[in-house]
């Protein structure tokens, strides 16, 4: 990060503002055959708003004369849902088609319905839908685009039956899975956030240390700002996090040369109606500042595994049922769409709609089980609705938002840094979905295991975002996080389970 002067509210969304103007009129450029561009690539970290860009950079190219019809891709089927919804919004309903599989059209929530039209064979798909949005396996499917071609007939392009091809969460979308949906059209447009998860586990890689050809790496990542064919640029700030978080995210971001925060100091706070108890409430008063919060946990029993712990997920359900006993209201001062406050200020309390307002993140495994079963039980002792407190995989929730995020270090327990390869996207996932607090939980170790353990040199397999020795990328982003040390006492672990 060379950047050192941040900007804060209208002057940090301007910046990404006027990168989409940019993108908007080379698109523009090259739909018109003034550009040679195949392929334009928006790289964006964690809540940039990359979404919003990609809607409005849809609507420049169906605005465009040389523009028929523009397909819109995801990995996942929940991805599609929202930009359906949005892109309804934005350009009409008779103008978007949401195009899921059969197995999938009963999933599709009443909003899709409301703002788009869904249809799951090519035959039904309305002429007047010139924006189809699918999951790139439904498009990729054998022989849909020439049923597409068949159906609609070329573009404006003359051969492909879409002009312009947009993925979303491209960094997300392995590569030979891209490939089959490449021929769509002829520019690609791609945007993401480059600290994606990596398609495919690691282990599970047949061309596992071949540089040359990995087929499950990211479908942009091969591409860089020397290559003739692709446009590439940065998204220069981030609406979600608080300004207090962002040297957490410049950290997950280094080679960006400017990132900025749109929330300024002091405007998203955390805040308790009532007294917490004493052996946490050092704990969330750190967490109430916006930064983020590593909490080291003591005392504890052993665990199963280093990603099985299930002592350090009854510690995580503890501290939230204080929060939630004590009343925990989240306030944010309000934005206009350049960004610049409006003097509302909103209070979301228990009880209030909107992204969940607490989300409990597991690794894998047993972990994950043993998430669900605390919020199961907080949900009941608290009266909590869905939008309250939700857990999830790491994986899952790629691309969603909460107001605080409460989560297990993916190397807490860990006894040597092999898993970090695995594990390095899921610290970045973790620690990015928050809008007000975040606290990381750990067992003590993780500065021994950093000092001691011998570091993997290299980039793995390809994979996107910054990838340097393990033990220099972790030591890094880990301080960006203050610290709190927390030692439980042992009665805590007498939590009666649901079937006592």
């Amino acid at each position: 990060m060379t950047d050192t002067t941040t900007k804060h509210h209208s002057r940090a969304a301007a910046a990404n503002a006027a990168v989409a103007a940019e993108a908007a009129g080379v698109l523009r450029d090259v739909l018109a055959g003034d550009a040679a561009w195949t392929r334009l690539l928006l790289k964006a970290a964690a809540g940039a708003g990359k979404s919003y860009v990609l809607r409005q950079l849809v609507a420049a190219a169906v605005d465009h004369p040389n523009c028929d019809r523009v397909a819109v891709v995801a990995f996942t089927n929940k991805q599609t849902w929202p930009l359906a919804v949005e892109l309804g919004k934005l350009l009409g309903r008779d103008r978007v088609c949401l195009f899921p599989s059969a197995a999938q059209i009963a999933n599709v929530p009443q909003e899709v319905w409301n703002h788009a039209q869904v249809e799951s064979s090519t035959a039904s798909i309305p002429p007047s839908a010139n924006v189809i949005v699918s999951t790139v396996h439904k498009l990729g499917a054998p022989n849909e685009l020439n049923r597409q071609t068949t159906r609609f007939g070329a573009g404006r392009n003359g051969t492909a039956p879409f002009d312009a091809l947009f993925c979303d969460e491209a960094w997300q979308v392995a590569h030979h899975l891209f490939d089959k949906v490449a021929k769509a059209a002829p520019v690609w447009v791609g945007v993401g956030d480059v600290g994606q998860l990596p398609p495919l586990e690691v282990g599970a890689n047949p061309w596992r240390g071949d540089p040359g050809y990995n087929p499950y790496r990211a479908w942009p990542t091969q591409y860089t700002h020397g290559d003739r064919a692709t446009w590439a640029q940065e998204l220069p700030a981030v609406w979600r996090p608080t300004a207090e978080q962002l040297a957490l995210w410049r950290a997950f971001y280094p080679e960006w040369a400017e990132l900025s925060c749109v929330a300024a100091p002091g405007d998203r706070r955390i805040i308790f109606s009532h007294g917490l108890d004493p052996m946490v409430a050092d704990l969330w008063d750190a967490v109430a500042t916006g930064r983020p919060v590593l909490a080291e946990i003591d005392g504890l029993p052993e665990a199963d595994a280093p990603d099985v712990d299930e002592p350090l997920m009854r510690f995580a359900e503890y501290a939230l049922g204080q929060a939630f006993a004590a009343g925990l209201v989240l306030r944010t001062q309000q934005y206009d769409d350049t960004g610049t406050p409006t003097g509302q200020i909103i209070a979301r309390v228990v009880g209030d709609p909107g992204d969940p307002l607490v989300a409990l993140l597991a690794t894998r495994n047993q972990a994950v089980d043993d998430a669900a079963d605390a919020v199961t039980r907080l949900t009941a002792t608290h009266g909590l609705l869905p939008a309250d407190l939700v857990s999830s995989t790491v994986d899952s929730w790629q691309g969603q938002t909460n107001g605080i995020t409460v989560g297990i270090h993916p190397l807490t327990g860990a006894t040597k840094l092999d898993e970090f390869n695995s594990a390095f996207g899921r610290l970045a996932v973790v620690a990015t979905r928050a809008t007000h607090g975040l606290m990381l939980l750990a067992r003590p170790g993780l500065d021994e295991l950093l000092r001691d353990a011998p570091a993997r040199p290299g980039t793995p397999l390809g994979e996107p975002g910054n990838r340097r020795l393990p033990r220099q990328t972790h030591e890094t982003i880990l301080r960006a996080f203050d610290r709190v040390r927390v030692t439980a006492p042992a009665d805590l672990f007498s939590i009666p389970d649901e079937e006592e």
